[in-house]
Order: structure tokens, then C-alpha cells, then sequence
């Protein structure tokens, strides 16, 4: 019994001084694994970020190319008919589109459905405003329409998503 008891105070000591070494090296692991999330983090953010900032100017440059202000003055012929001027500013809206279609990976699901709710809605009044025309109408004539229907709008669809972009950015950065 003797000899027992002898050996329980070699053996609790040691277990106790091996429990807290495992304790601090517990803590010590544990805290070195947070530095380098943190590292990891830190650097992913510096590499996405410029990213984001990009995607969100495209997408501002994107919404003022299709707004009909500078879409109908940059790309007015007066030689087309209607139908060929619908006909190229629906193949514009949607090049432009296209090629900033990658950018939606960097922004809220809100900010890109308004983006591409106003692609659909200036394409729409592109549309109505070219049924209305008769068949000799000219690309003037389709121009001024697809103005009034515009001007119409109580809301500028391109312009209120503009507003937002710029506000998620605000939010963001």
C-alpha cells in the first residue's frame, strides 16, 4: 500500500503538469491556426478586392452605354430604317451585356438582378416603341419614340440601378 501511495505522488504531479503543457500547446496551436486564417484572409482580400472595385466600374460604365441618352447619340444613323436601328441597338445592348456578364460573381444577387432587370426593361421599351413605328419609319423616328416612351417612365430603371451599384459600393468599401 505503502509503495502505492508512494507512486501516486510521482504519478499525479506528472499527470498534472502533462495535462497543462497539453493545455498551453493546445492554446498555443489554436492560436497560431487563427494567425494564419487570418494571414490567408488578409491576403485574399487584398487580391479581391481591386476585383471587385473593377467589376462594380464595368458594371456603372455598362449601365451608362445602354442608357438611351448615350446609346441612341453614339450609335445614331440616320441612313437606317426603324427596324435595322432596333435591330443593331438590341445587338449592342446585348454585346455590352455579354461581355460584363462575368462581373455578377463580385456583387449581391440585388444589385445584379437590377442590372440585368434594367438591360430587359430599356431592350422592352426598344421593342414597343419599334412596334408602334410603321415600316418606312427611320432611325430618327425611333429614336424620338423610344425618348417619349422613356420620359414617360415615372422612374429611370438605368438610373435607379445606377444608384444602387454605387450605394453597394459605398456599403462595401
Amino acid at each position: 500500500m505503502e509503495t502505492l501511495l508512494e507512486l501516486a505522488k510521482i504519478v499525479l504531479p506528472a499527470a498534472i503538469v502533462l495535462y497543462a503543457m497539453y493545455l498551453v500547446i493546445r492554446s498555443l496551436v489554436a492560436r497560431d491556426i487563427e494567425l494564419r486564417k487570418l494571414e490567408v484572409r488578409t491576403r485574399s482580400i487584398e487580391t479581391v478586392l481591386p476585383a471587385r472595385l473593377q467589376a462594380y466600374e464595368r458594371m456603372c460604365l455598362f449601365l451608362e452605354r445602354i442608357s438611351p441618352q448615350s446609346l441612341l447619340i453614339r450609335l445614331n444613323n440616320p441612313g437606317l430604317s426603324a427596324r435595322e436601328f432596333q435591330r443593331l441597338l438590341l445587338d449592342e445592348i446585348r454585346n455590352e451585356y455579354n461581355h460584363n456578364v462575368s462581373q455578377q460573381v463580385y456583387m449581391s444577387e440585388t444589385v445584379w438582378n437590377l442590372i440585368r432587370n434594367s438591360k430587359e426593361g430599356l431592350v422592352m421599351v426598344i421593342n414597343e416603341a419599334a412596334s408602334t413605328l410603321p415600316p418606312e419609319a427611320t432611325a430618327l423616328d425611333l429614336s424620338r419614340k423610344i425618348f417619349e416612351l422613356n420620359i414617360d417612365k415615372s422612374i429611370d430603371p438605368i438610373g435607379h440601378t445606377l444608384s444602387e451599384v454605387k450605394k453597394e459600393i459605398q456599403q462595401t468599401f
